[in-house]
Order: structure tokens, then C-alpha cells, then sequence
């Protein structure tokens, strides 16, 4: 129990550090005199407890709401980056989320028999759209892919051979156009 309690009091200094400069944090501590940490920490449980409680179907949405927010930002993150191991997560994210979606439409009255769904589905949404977790690769390996291989192949990319060839074919091609077009002119 004492390393979770270090670990998370860790956890709350490295957030009051990485978001020392953020302008809307810096204001709102200000005001409040409570540590940014405190305020993030008391926000998301204040959610999660919204979530949990789905008082007049609100948890439906906040639910929603997480599965595009958190997965939003890294995305747009991961388009101004040059690596495409974020692009990779974030797109498996997106597809996982899609299925989700799909399955949670065609079973609505399941999902009202199921206590306490939504906030189970807030949860899972944040550990598969965290890029640390490797969430969406896990579950995508896991139940996706195995579902769809049999429906979806991969489409062959071309072979060196294939591109030369390709190329050889354009170029005869223009070559034999610029022929036929300079013999129109001198006629």
C-alpha cells in the first residue's frame, strides 16, 4: 500500500510540473488555491462518478464523450508526427471503437440488463485509448482480427518487378505517343 501511496503521490508532482506553464491550470490554481493535480484528479473522479451513477441516461454520453476526446487529442498529435507506431495505435483505437459502436447499436435493450455498463465502458475506452496500455493492439489481436482475416485480406503490394514493369510500359507508351503526335505536326 505504501508504493501506490508514493507512486501516486509521484504521479500528482509530475503532473504539477508538466503543466507548470499551461495558462488555464495556472489561472484555476490561482483562484482556487487547490494544486493543478488536485483539481485534475477531483474532476475525472467527479466524471467517473457521473458515469457510474447514470442519472437520467447522462452516463450514455460522457461515456461517448471520453471515447472521442482522450483518442481526439492523441490523434491529432500523432498526424504532427513523423513516426507512424502512434498512427498505427491510434488507428487500431479508432477501429476498435467502431466495432464497439456497431455491436452496442444492434444490442441497446442488453446493455440496459448489464448494472453499472456505461461506466464499465468508460473504463475499458481509457485503457484502450491510452498509447501507453497497447490497449486497441491487444484487443484488435485478440478478438478482431480473428474475426475479420477470413473476410479481409490485405491487398499485395507491388513487387520491384511489378513497378519496373510499370514503369517500362508508361515510358514505351510516351515514347510511342510523342512519335505519333510529331508525325501529326509534320503532316
Amino acid at each position: 500500500m505504501a508504493d501506490f501511496a508514493s507512486s501516486f503521490q509521484s504521479q500528482m508532482k509530475q503532473f504539477d510540473q508538466d503543466y507548470a506553464q499551461n495558462s488555464f491550470w495556472k489561472a484555476l490554481e490561482q483562484k482556487t488555491n487547490l494544486p493543478k493535480s488536485y483539481m485534475a484528479f477531483g474532476s475525472t473522479l467527479g466524471y467517473l462518478l457521473l458515469i457510474f451513477i447514470n442519472v437520467g441516461g447522462v452516463g450514455e454520453i460522457l461515456s461517448n464523450f471520453a471515447g472521442f476526446v482522450i483518442p481526439t487529442y492523441f490523434s491529432l498529435i500523432a498526424l504532427k508526427t513523423a513516426s507512424t507506431d502512434d498512427d498505427t495505435q491510434l488507428l487500431t483505437y479508432w477501429i476498435v471503437f467502431a466495432f464497439l459502436n456497431v455491436i452496442e447499436f444492434w444490442s441497446k435493450a442488453i446493455l440496459y440488463l448489464i448494472p453499472f455498463y456505461w461506466f464499465a465502458k468508460t473504463i475499458f475506452l481509457i485503457y484502450i485509448a491510452l498509447p501507453k496500455t497497447g490497449g486497441a493492439l491487444f484487443v484488435y489481436k485478440k478478438f478482431i482480427d480473428p474475426l475479420t482475416a477470413k473476410y479481409i485480406k490485405a491487398p499485395m503490394a507491388p513487387t520491384d518487378n511489378n513497378v519496373n514493369s510499370a514503369i517500362n510500359n508508361a515510358t514505351s507508351k510516351m515514347a510511342s505517343a510523342r512519335a505519333s503526335g510529331a508525325n501529326a505536326h509534320r503532316e
